[in-house]
């Protein structure tokens, strides 16, 4: 059999973040400027930071769904939505994002950012179902951007420490999430109210903006470069292949964070202890998204660790819908290091199946974009049948299908092969 062929001189190193809004740009943008005394630490920091808050939005939720749907009498449909419609916004906004960096420059939309996702959040103060879903939406398109541009801020700034700094901005993110899993409840307790425990997560945001706020460019320093064109992306089945993997493995993390702690309160599991058990599956994804890609680029291909990973994350929550309580805190460890594993191999399938730098920055964007969109049914399905079957034993067929095709994609996007298409200046 002919040996796949190996990866260009100019591909991303792994280990590297491998979404870069400002990859396509020529010449690329310098680092940020910052005029303040220890400036690259000041960055470093912001940047983990900013990545604490772009999950909190979404497993803070999930964990006073149900008292949410009690007291506002919402039926399934629009708890579905709820869970549904942030998740879709992180695909339609994505694209907007580096368009965004090109005229304004990446520090000036990560500063918006940050002020739409604390404006998000406050927003949910009011417990009224519009401004729970408009919040909630809201700080999901904020959040999209912030997707797209902070890996390649933490590129251009620190490219003598991308593998440290990758570590830390995936911790932070983990650690953000795990937070408002865990965290929620204790706070709806202490203020008597799960609206104001939803806004008190606009705080962490807004902290970050006066330590961001001295990193924005100089005036006129953003503009308009020249992007090299991808030919043949979307008629390319690997890319698809890769998408689709993309797309699944989110489809089962936004369930997580959507729904496993209703799951376990349904079946008898106290709001606090459901929202810990959350918290605990996100923290066995911090560590398995940092040692997944390690092992998976030194096999000749993926493919098994991409169906094995499915196979964890699939079973770890089927264990929550059926297994005996006392055992939940080991399935929820199970998900968690299948979906930590997912997540990071997913991004790492986008570097090694691209061919060069500007063919990874577009095949990221759009497994981002359409992957997301797709993700987003994950959650609307499993509400949907909630509301249908007023329970959750029967969302294990969603769970169960998703796994089989994630790892059927997994498989065709774990060979190793590039995808055929080239970037054209």
């Amino acid at each position: 059999m002919t040996p796949p062929p190996p990866l260009d001189d100019d591909a991303p190193p792994l280990g590297e973040p491998l979404v870069d809004a400002e990859l396509e740009t020529d010449p690329p943008p310098p680092p940020t400027p910052v005029p303040v005394p220890g400036g690259r630490l000041l960055v470093g920091a912001a940047l983990v930071l900013v990545a604490f808050n772009l999950r909190t939005v979404f497993s803070s939720l999930s964990s006073v769904l149900p008292d949410i749907a009690r007291d506002l009498g919402l039926d399934g449909l629009f708890v579905g939505l709820a869970t549904t419609l942030p998740v879709l916004c992180l695909g339609l906004f994505a694209p907007f994002a580096p368009r965004l960096a090109m005229r304004f420059g990446a520090e000036r939309v990560v500063l918006v950012v940050l002020f739409l996702i604390a404006a998000g959040a406050a927003l949910r103060a009011l417990p009224l179902p519009a401004a729970l879903l408009g919040g909630s939406m809201l700080a999901g398109a904020a959040i999209a951007c912030g997707n797209v541009l902070l890996p390649g801020l933490v590129k251009r700034d620190f490219p003598d420490r991308a593998a440290l700094m990758t570590g830390l901005y995936t911790m932070a993110l983990c650690g953000g999430a795990a937070a408002a899993a865990g965290l929620t409840v204790p706070i709806e307790r202490a203020t008597g109210s799960w609206s104001l425990a939803l806004a008190a997560w606009a705080l962490p945001a807004a902290a970050v903006l006066p330590l961001w706020l001295p990193l924005r460019p100089p005036a006129g320093a953003a503009g308009r470069h020249a992007r090299p064109a991808v030919r043949g992306l979307l008629a390319d089945p690997l890319a698809w292949q890769v998408t689709l993997f993309m797309g699944l493995q989110s489809a089962l993390a936004y369930s997580v964070f959507g729904w496993l702690a209703p799951i376990l309160r349904d079946r008898g599991v106290d709001p606090l202890t459901a929202g810990v058990v959350v918290s605990v599956s996100v923290a066995f994804q911090t560590a398995s998204c940092l040692v997944a890609p390690a092992i998976a680029v030194r096999g000749r291909d993926q493919r098994v660790i991409d169906v094995v990973l499915v196979a964890f994350a699939v079973a770890g929550l089927v264990g929550c819908l059926f297994a005996p309580l006392p055992a939940m805190w080991v399935f929820a460890a199970v998900q968690g290091i299948g979906q930590g594993g997912l997540i990071a191999v997913a991004m790492t399938l986008i570097v090694l199946r691209s061919p060069d730098p500007h063919v990874a920055a577009q095949l990221s964007s759009m497994a981002q974009t359409v992957g997301y969109v797709l993700a987003s049914g994950g959650p609307l399905l499993v509400g949907l049948v909630h509301g249908r079957t007023g329970g959750f034993a029967a969302t294990v067929w969603i769970y169960l299908g998703i796994g089989a095709v994630a790892a059927a994609a997994g498989w065709g996007a774990g060979r190793a092969r590039l995808v055929r298409v080239r970037a054209e200046v």
